[in-house]
């Protein structure tokens, strides 16, 4: 890699951390990067999930003081996560590398829009009474976190935005709150997916441990200031970049 190559996947995995730890979808800032600089999309997919891991454990650990009180539950509730982490990691080693290559530019899609309706997610959950943390988990809220899951461990891009949905259908918590529980379970999916495709040997080293380095800044960063930044900014720097990369693979 090139030393401007070497900045360009740093600088993208301090956006994705920050990103990730405010709205999600930090994936489509780093994953185009790979692409760029002549990473296949599988390897670039599994190099990004471990890059981005750092990131979301610092903004989930930012986002501490929202979880108060509702460590049993999430701890619990991650059980879905690592299930659905686990089988999407396995269904993107076990199917071949062309389904991944034509399904990429659909979930970027899907990610792209989900980014663009976010405000109304956080619209929704904003406007929602909070009470205290559920103490219950519904079949249903298992089922959709490990669907979500499988979204993340195939391909990260949007998964904390569907958390963030999923999360607000089933839980009347505040929107911090919820975000909160949002960056522990998406760091969870995307740890056992990296640890998965650690042992394939999916991984390229140096373009995940960049990632990881500025991932971790950005995820400290976000947690830290996410209120006070541009959410308009960055949903729109996503949204571009998506599309850019969809346009790339067709």
């Amino acid at each position: 890699m090139s030393a401007l190559e070497i900045v360009a996947v740093v600088l993208a995995g301090v956006g994705a951390g920050a990103v990730n730890s405010i709205v999600g979808s930090g994936t489509l800032l780093t994953f185009p990067v790979l692409l760029v600089i002549g990473y296949s999309p599988v390897v670039a997919n599994a190099s990004n999930t471990l890059g981005v891991v750092p990131g979301a454990m610092f903004g989930a650990y930012g986002y501490r003081a929202e979880l108060t009180g509702q460590r049993r539950f999430v701890s619990r509730l991650a059980v879905a996560s690592v299930l659905g982490g686990i089988a999407g990691a396995l269904l993107f080693l076990s199917l071949p590398s062309g389904v991944f290559k034509a399904v990429v530019p659909i979930l970027i899609g899907i990610a792209c829009l989900l980014v663009i309706v976010q405000p109304r997610i956080a619209a929704f959950l904003a406007d929602r009474p909070a009470s205290r943390p559920a103490g219950t988990i519904s079949p249903g809220l298992f089922a959709a976190t490990f669907l979500v899951g499988v979204y993340g461990g195939y391909f990260g891009g949007g998964q904390g935005i569907m958390l963030l949905a999923v999360l607000g259908l089933f839980l009347r918590e505040s929107l911090q709150r919820v975000n909160g529980t949002k960056n522990v379970l998406a760091a969870t999916a995307n740890t056992v997916a990296a640890v998965a495709f650690i042992i394939a040997g999916r991984v390229a080293w140096e373009p995940a441990l960049l990632i990881a380095a500025g991932s971790s800044v950005g995820g400290i960063a976000g947690a830290r200031f996410g209120r006070q930044l541009s959410q308009q900014a960055l949903r729109g720097l996503i949204v571009v970049v998506g599309a850019l990369t969809i346009a790339r693979f067709l």
